[in-house]
């Protein structure tokens, strides 16, 4: 299944813009990139401090509860995200539940997902922030940057390929694969 990419200079939050084109009745899975976002949202009202430098992503499709519910697709992202990551970097990564990723106790990656219906229909929107150039300083946990782990400048756009081409396979099998079996194939 192809996913539509929509690129911005600046945004308050890619959420809210993924949360704007599903009220604009864009339907068809999109991705939602921005170069600088002004105000990220994390889990439970907490802010996703987001600078400049970094992967800033939100991705929206139509989904159907009675196959795959809300907290087994949080599962399920979790474990593609690090899957695609572990493509880049070939250390260890580890999973905080339900949406972070660690690497030696320090976070990288948050992901943060909304449900909106509209139109009768169920949309899952997965926000993604990725520190791939820059460690953002947070008083409540550690962080770093993929740059960090590797010693090296992270491309954004290898990156987001490669989360746009894991997200388009895992929509395809959705449908065809149960909860189990995508969860295995992604662990």
């Amino acid at each position: 299944m192809r996913i539509k990419i929509k690129k911005y200079k600046k945004v308050k939050s890619t959420n809210d813009i993924a949360l704007k084109l599903i009220k604009k009745n864009i339907s068809e899975p999109t991705l939602i990139t921005s170069v600088k976002q002004t105000n990220g949202r994390g889990r439970v009202g907490k802010k996703w401090i987001s600078k400049k430098g970094n992967l800033f992503i939100s991705l929206f499709f139509k989904f159907d509860q009675t196959k795959i519910n809300f907290k087994q697709f949080a599962i399920l992202n979790a474990f593609l995200l690090k899957k695609v990551v572990s493509k880049v970097i070939s250390k260890k990564i580890k999973i905080k539940w339900p949406n972070d990723l660690l690497f030696n106790k320090q976070k990288f990656c948050g992901i943060l997902q909304e449900v909106i219906k509209f139109n009768n229909f169920d949309y899952l929107i997965v926000g993604i922030g990725l520190n791939t150039n820059v460690v953002p300083q947070n008083k409540s946990f550690q962080s770093t940057s993929l740059k960090n782990i590797l010693n090296r400048k992270i491309n954004n756009q290898k990156i987001l390929k490669n989360i746009k081409i894991g997200y388009e396979k895992f929509l395809d099998e959705k449908n065809k694969l149960s909860f189990s079996d995508l969860k295995r194939k992604y662990r």
